[in-house]
């Protein structure tokens, strides 16, 4: 009880913190003090405990996905809400939640459809920078900062819509969890909802990075009986044979090219492709890995800005499946936070996929780390 009063009383004023602020990209991020206005109707601030750093923060950052800037990056996060306006049911100061990337209203058209999951209400592709109102709740040196996908973990707080948060278990592990509202869903989604990975099935899986390695993990609960893990990186091979990869191939070791070599390895094609990368090329490689009659290709990565998806259509015509999905199809109101009671109740253990922790102030020493392939996920703890 202590603790919700001490929440409440900062409800109606402006808080002054810490935040990394991308103010332009190919740059590192700047440390500075922001004020970050109290939530209008609808909406929920939020103490933020931690956030994981996804690949698609260091691809704004590489400015290769264009979103709006100045702003304040970061989608993977897990806090303690701070205060909450009239309209606002599902959470209530002191309670845990994660914010989702994807929002669920649960009115549009999307939401509303049993498989649906790609909220219309927002718009996430491309980002405005701004909550629904078409405002900005975050001021620095006098200047109105972007948010990114309704979220932007990388704070000490944040303001969000009520649509795009979760209450989670009261006793959810807070410097664990945050990976759960992005790189876990993705992942298992792609696997458990998009593809259906079937027991004794082969996969590929481009790309043994974060999304990559939940993706890998899902492969083997799902039963399949190979797994071939494709990355440039090797310090990561150690790692995915850890949580199942079968084979490991560097497309940069091979002399020809890397769909070919998985079409050899596997007869004519695995059973399941899944691309975690982002690039063009290697989507167009999980596609051509994939068995021609019928082999599934699910794209997951994010490709740069204003890129063009081009491959032979007779590639679907001889029965092969091209599919994505945002946040591995999960209602992300509705299902995410069950899967943190399932990792209480150890139906599922996601720790592996965090290697490293930082503490906030070190979030550029993180994306070093990140950028340069050492780390599968860095958690930062505020």
């Amino acid at each position: 009880m202590e603790q919700t009063n001490t929440f409440t009383e900062t409800s109606s004023k402006v808080i002054t913190c810490q935040a990394a602020i991308a103010w332009t990209a190919n740059a590192p991020l700047s440390i500075e003090k922001i004020e970050v206005d109290p939530p209008k109707p609808g909406e929920v601030r939020i103490k933020i405990i931690s956030s994981g750093i996804c690949g698609t923060d260091k691809h704004i950052l590489e400015g290769k996905d264009k979103v709006p800037l100045p702003a304040i990056l970061g989608h993977e996060g897990a806090g303690i809400v701070e205060s909450i306006r009239e309209g606002v049911t599902s959470v209530k100061p002191g309670d845990k939640v994660l914010m989702f990337p994807l929002p669920e209203c649960r009115e549009c058209s999307s939401c509303l459809h049993p498989k649906g999951n790609f909220c219309l209400k927002q718009k996430v592709i491309p980002p405005t920078g701004l909550m629904l109102d078409g405002t900005s709740r975050f001021t620095c040196r006098g200047r109105k900062i972007y948010h990114l996908y309704g979220t932007s973990t990388f704070t000490e707080y944040t303001v969000v819509h009520e649509i795009a948060v979760g209450k989670i278990d009261d006793g959810a592990p807070m410097d664990r969890v945050c990976i759960l509202s992005c790189e876990v869903p993705t992942g298992f989604g792609a696997v458990f909802n998009t593809a259906g990975v079937t027991p004794g099935s082969t996969c590929v899986v481009f790309g043994l990075g974060g999304i990559g390695s939940a993706v890998v993990m899902a492969c083997k609960a799902s039963g399949a009986s190979r797994i071939i893990g494709v990355d440039i990186n090797e310090e990561k091979f150690p790692w995915a044979r850890d949580l199942g990869v079968t084979d490991c191939l560097n497309p940069q070791n091979l002399k020809k090219p890397v769909q070919e070599v998985v079409v050899e390895m596997t007869g004519n094609g695995v059973d399941f492709a899944f691309e975690a990368i982002g690039l063009i090329d290697t989507m167009v490689a999980a596609l051509e890995s994939c068995h021609p009659s019928y082999g599934v290709c699910v794209i997951i990565g994010v490709a740069p800005s204003n890129s063009q998806f081009i491959f032979d259509p007779l590639l679907l015509l001889s029965g092969r499946t091209l599919k994505g999905g945002a946040v591995g199809e999960y209602k992300t109101r509705d299902s995410i936070p069950k899967l943190v009671t399932d990792y209480m109740e150890k139906k599922i253990n996601t720790d592996p996929l965090i290697t490293h922790k930082f503490p906030f102030e070190s979030i550029n020493k993180a994306f070093e780390l990140f950028q340069a392939g050492h780390c599968i996920r860095c958690v930062l703890l505020f």
